[in-house]
This record gives structure tokens, sequence and C-alpha cells, in this order.
């Protein structure tokens, strides 16, 4: 069954005109990544926008996670809207907390999370949603095998929708009131990214796999290098990259806070879609293929027409190992036993984690799989624990079939539910009480390795690796190859096809009920719109809380045992910024929840103030629903990560930079902050004034990206607000 097939046809049946429309009217060549953006803009034939600037696409479909979806389903509900405007699934992935394995967790996760998945499952069939179950398959997974096309363009409520890019599309990562705009057939706004090029040559060799290209790259660009930018990877290297590796190296680009990432389309693609059942799109998307793929005067010439290249030789490169506490902090395996000495990392590798959206794919378990096989038949025993979370239940059944779990159980792997597992922070670690909190090490093939996103342990010392090398190092027990083992070389595809594992799918029914709520219920809550702004000044605000160095979502809104709140606002606004540092005292961990709601009630709000990259990492609303919530006007910080600023202004919190870093240092811990917005105009700093409790005042400028629609959301009270009530044009 191919999902969305007319959708698909028609959409290339006029892609190549539409590319064309905007060649002509850029009156120069295209990378990809334009070529897609631009046949999506909401009204064809506009002129297309410079780089920087905002504009209004029309994305091809939207895919949620269950963690998100609450949210998102939740204010859909609020929009008016009968049926979603575009093709819509949601994916029930990360609320199945890894703990035995699979046979024991699934049943366990059904039972706990019943609510939350038959709200989901009514409100998918009311309101024209595709649904897959818990165990059909991480989102991401899901969506390569059966939704993805090249040249297409979705918008995904979880940051690591950009996996697609894998296999040609624009995928980009959202929080749920922009869901919500596609969902509805409104307009979607995105600031039009620019363009970072990335040049393969050579071929991978030896250990060396597609995860240690955007190891690599990570390490070249930060965690914000690449904000508000697309990743587009070019060259004759990207045609010896499986389909399922491009969808790792793009699903990473989250990690450096890329709008998305893209590969052109090629024979790994097709043959990736015949293999999954797709040969007719694969036949369209080849009739295309002139316009799924940078042009020849781009290729021959990028640095005019990519705001930075980036080369990288294939055949040079190594395996890499990222960490701990930062996707960023890249070192190749080679130098990993100085680095390990150097600044104290506990040596010992106690746990290899594999699969997560980013590895899951049948190649990496495959080559997962060879490694234990050699090791195991040389004698080696592994020397660290072995979990394992396949990608889909497509992954797991052409897996059992072809005998490569029955290898990894050999090695004493626990096979876990095709989910998040760990990688989300659903992990239910089995250590010893006096153990608990220690440092240690664990290796994962994950994406993300922030402090305590794994098991809620701030010392655990996370590193990201490929499949192959956690696998590998599971044996040595440490940041050394085992002697004597040969890199695995297997196959991408399954040379005897995908199996076909358990149903997962549930269609919509036409003239479904409208999903209860419980109003007593402690999981789902109905949301209330928030209040408009009044359009005055925020005047004499005390300061919430300043934090001190890297704030993620992870840091603002926790995940793990916090997701099974993730559809009632006022439970999940508990947790708000728990996991933050504070700069006057040092400590996290220390509830601000309470004090915010009672600086709304008696003190009409506050103000939080922060550093770099505030907000980096998932697409999670609730970081921004929760300090709204909570009466929380204004952040004021160095810097913002993309979907988190976006969810900022969608939520109705005004989010401004400073003008001069510097001024971060000027805030003290018994402020009253003034924030000059009243007139608040595209383009022109806002004043803020700092009265100190010894009576001194201070001031400085910031600065924002709001435009005319954003500052109407801001007034509305939210951008829900503002499409409720028909104030779209704002």
């Amino acid at each position: 069954m191919i999902y969305d097939m007319d959708m698909i046809r028609t959409h290339y049946e006029t892609y190549g005109a539409r590319v064309k429309v905007a060649k002509a009217a850029m009156a120069r060549p295209l990378t990809l990544a334009e070529k897609i953006l631009f046949a999506h803009l909401y009204e064809p034939g506009s002129p297309e926008p410079a780089r920087g600037s905002y504009a209004c696409f029309h994305p091809d479909r939207v895919a949620m996670q269950d963690a998100t979806a609450q949210m998102a389903v939740l204010q859909f509900m609020n929009a008016g809207r009968d049926q979603v405007c575009a093709p819509t699934t949601v994916h029930c992935d990360h609320l199945i907390c890894a703990r035995k394995g699979a046979e024991t967790d699934l049943p366990e996760a059904c039972r706990v999370n019943s609510e939350v998945y038959g709200f989901l499952a009514a409100a998918a069939l009311r309101y024209g949603m595709g649904f897959w179950k818990p165990g059909a398959g991480i989102i991401h997974q899901v969506i390569l095998e059966n939704y993805a096309f090249p040249g297409g363009m979705m918008v995904g409520t979880d940051s690591h929708t950009p996996n697609a890019g894998g296999l040609g599309m624009l995928a980009i990562g959202v929080g749920g009131a922009d869901a919500v705009d596609v969902m509805t057939g409104m307009e979607w706004e995105l600031k039009v990214p620019q363009l970072i090029g990335v040049k393969l040559t050579g071929s991978l060799s030896g250990w060396a796999s597609p995860k240690d290209v955007i190891l690599k790259l990570a390490g070249i660009l930060s965690v914000k290098g690449g904000t508000n930018a697309i990743i587009e990877y070019f060259g004759e290297g990207t045609k010896t990259i499986s389909c399922t590796g491009k969808a790792t190296i793009c699903n990473m680009g989250a990690e450096v806070g890329a709008t998305c990432s893209v590969f052109p389309f090629d024979a790994k693609m097709v043959a990736y879609l015949k293999a999954t059942g797709r040969a007719a799109v694969a036949t369209m998307a080849v009739m295309n293929e002139e316009h799924l793929r940078a042009d020849d005067e781009v290729l021959a010439h990028p640095e005019e027409y990519y705001d930075r290249v980036i080369e990288i030789d294939l055949s040079e490169l190594e395996p890499y190992v990222n960490g701990p506490f930062t996707p960023d902090a890249a070192c190749p395996l080679s130098q990993m036993p100085a680095r390990v000495a150097e600044k104290g990392y506990p040596k010992k590798i106690e746990v290899s984690l594999i699969g997560s959206c980013t590895n899951s794919s049948y190649q990496d378990l495959a080559a997962a799989a060879a490694v234990v096989r050699d090791a195991l038949a040389a004698g080696m025993q592994p020397k660290a624990r072995i979990i394992v979370n396949p990608g889909s239940e497509t992954i797991k059944a052409t897996a059992e079939r072809d005998g490569l779990l029955a290898v990894l159980r050999k090695a004493g792997a626990v096979i876990m539910a095709n989910a998040c597992g760990p990688c989300i922070g659903q992990w239910k670690r089995d250590v010893p009480e006096k153990e608990a909190g220690k440092p240690n090490t664990i290796v994962t093939s994950f994406n993300r390795n922030f402090a305590k996103r794994a098991d809620g342990n701030p010392n655990t010392h996370a590193f990201i690796v490929s499949p192959q090398i956690a696998a590998a190092l599971a044996f040595s027990g440490t940041f050394a190859l085992p002697e004597g083992l040969a890199a695995p070389c297997v196959d991408e595809l399954p040379p005897k096809g995908f199996a076909v594992g358990a149903a997962g799918y549930q269609a919509p029914v036409p003239g479904s009920p409208e999903p209860e709520i419980d109003p007593s219920s402690e999981r789902i809550q109905r949301l209330e719109p928030f209040p408009a702004w009044d359009g005055k000044d925020f005047v004499g605000l005390p300061l919430l809380i300043k934090t001190a160095g890297k704030c993620t979502t992870d840091h603002i809104s926790m995940a793990g045992p916090w997701l099974r709140f993730r559809g009632h606002l006022q439970n999940i606004s508990q947790n708000l910024l728990l996991g933050a540092t504070d700069a006057f005292t040092g400590v996290s961990g220390v509830p601000v929840a309470q004090r915010a709601a009672e600086l709304r009630d008696a003190e009409g709000g506050s103000v939080i103030v922060a550093e770099d990259n505030y907000g980096e990492g998932s697409s999670r609303e609730h970081a921004a629903m929760e300090p709204r919530y909570l009466g929380v006007k204004a952040i004021i910080a160095k810097s913002f990560a993309r979907i988190h600023e976006t969810n900022l202004k969608k939520q109705g919190v005004l989010a401004l930079t400073f003008s001069d870093p510097a001024d971060y240092a000027r805030v003290r811990q018994d402020d009253r902050i003034s924030v000059a917005c009243s007139a608040l105009k595209p383009g022109e700093p806002v004043a803020v004034l700092l009265q100190h409790a010894d009576g001194t005042e201070e001031g400085f400028q910031t600065r924002h990206s709001y435009n005319d629609q954003q500052i109407g959301w801001l007034r509305a009270g939210s951008a829900l607000n503002a499409l409720s009530a028909g104030r779209n044009d704002l």
C-alpha cells in the first residue's frame, strides 16, 4: 500500500513546472533546497523570498509523535476545523519505557498510557489522521518507510523530523502550533534559511560509517552553527551512501541547529523506494530527476550559491565519538583513550545502546550483529550490557527472520520495543541502589547526550557513536577497538526483502465521534486560550531566574517520567526549568514553577534571562507553553534555538536577545525589569531597564526577530488566538 498516493501523484505532475517558475523568477541556477522550498510557496508565482526573510509555505504533510501530538491535537480542537486539510499521522513511540524487553514493556506501556493512546486514536479517527499504534515503530523510521518522497516538504512535531531528508525531502521539525497551521490549511511561516553546502567526496571504508559524517560535521559547526540554515549535501560521495545512511546524517543535523538537511535524488533512493513497496513513487521521481538535485552550475561553483561550503573526504573519514553532555564534542576514536585520561572520564563502558530514530535501520542492525557475531566467534565476551531498540515493526520482523536479533541475543542483548526508549529518557536502568548517581560511561548510537537525558543520572557520561562502534566497544569495555576484530561489511537492504510485521496502522473513519476528555484526568486537559496582551509596556517585573550555561528544552521541560503529563498543561508546568542552573547559586533542580505562579498572580508576571542557544534540542512546545501558562512575559537571551524561538512567538511570550551579550552580566538576582515593548515594530530595538535592589538602575538595548504577523500573535495572546479570531492577517 502506498499512502497519500493521490497527493504524491499531484505533487509530481506540477513539481517540475513550479521549479521552472522559481528558476525564472530568480534568474539564476538553483540549489536543491531552493527548488523544493520555492515549489512549496503558499502562493505559487509570488516573488521568491530572500534568505533571512519570512515566507509562507504549503507543506505536503504533517507527522506527530505521541508526546507532542497531545498538545498539538488539543490546539487543533480549538481551531474550529472539522478535518485536517493535509495528510497527517500520529505515531506512538515516546511513551514506551524500556525496562525488561519488548514482550514485557509494550503491554505495560499500553496499560499505563491507555488514556493517552485512547485520546489520540479517537482524535485521529475523528479528524482524519492516520494512527500508528504503540509498537509500530519510531516515527522517523516509519515515515521513511512509508511516507517520505523526493522533492516533498513536510513538518513534524519532533526535532528529528529532518530524517526524511535521506529520501530527498525537506522535512522540518516544528512545535504543535506550527503543525496546526498546516493541519488547518493555513499558510505556514518560516524564515527562509541560509544554505550550508557540504561536499562529499570519496567513499567510506573500514570502520567509518554514515554516522561519522554528521559526528565530524557537528564538531565543525557546533550545536548552533546550523541555526536557521539548511544543510544540503552534494558531490560524488553522496552516491556511495545508502538511503538509510543519508537519513542518519540528516537526522542529526538537528544537533547543529539546522532547519533541516537534504540529499540529492539518486539510485540509492530508487532502491529503497522499491524495497519498501513504492516503485511507483520511484518512477515518478526519476521522471523529475533534474529537479531533485542542484543545478550543474551550482555543483561547479558551489561557493557562489551556498553561504558556506564544507568539504569532507569520505575516504579519509575515521570513526568519531561525540560527548559527553553535548553532541558537538567531536573526537576521533583513535584519540579517545588519551582524551579520557586527560579529562578524567570514567574509563569503563557499562552499557552500549543501539537503535533510536537515528540508527535503527536494517543496515544498522546488520552491522551491529555482524560485529557481535565475529566477536563471539573469536571467543570474546561482552564487557558492557547491550540494549537494542529496533526502528519499526518492519525492521524488527526482518531482523528476526534473518537471524540478526538471534545473534545479538547470544551476546546477552535485550531487545526493547520498537520505540525511542532511552533516547528520550524512557529507560528504567537496572542499577544497584548503592551505585545510583555514580559517574559512569555509556555509548549510544543515538543523537543526543545531554546530562540526565538517558537515565536521569547527571553523572552518566553518554558518548555518541555508530551502531558498529557501539557493538565493538561493548566487547572491549573501553574506547579502543578489540584487537583482531574486522570492520563489518553488510547489505544496505535485506536480500530477501522486508518482512511483514504485525499490523500497526489505524485509518481514519469519517463520522467518528469527538474524543472524550475526563475533566478530572491527570493526563489530558482541555486548553483554555491564553489571555491577550493589553499592549502596554512590561513594568517592574521580577526576575524569575537567570540561567547559566547550556539550557536546552530538556532543562526547561524535562522528558523521562514527565512525559506522562505532556497532554496536561497545568501538571507539566510543574517541571518548568527543573534542569536549569541558577546563575547566582550554581544550583540546578530547584523548582521555580510555584514562584512563577505566585508572581503571575501577585505581580502580573516575570522575566527569564538566559545565555546562548536557549531552547536547544527538541521541538517540544511545552518548553514555551509552560512559562506562558505560569505568567512569564519575556525571555531575554544571548541567542535562541530556531524551533524554540518560534514556539515562544506562537504562544505569546516575548523573545528578546541582548544587543550586546555582555549586558547579560548586568542582571542581578533581585532585579525588577521593565521592557518598553508597547510600540513593538519589526526591526526596531527594544529598551530594557533594570531596577536593582540597591536603588540604582541600568539600561540596555535588545533585539527581536518579530515580523508584523508575529507581533499580531503576541498582541492576540497566541497564534492560535489570532487564528480562532480570524485575525491571521495581523
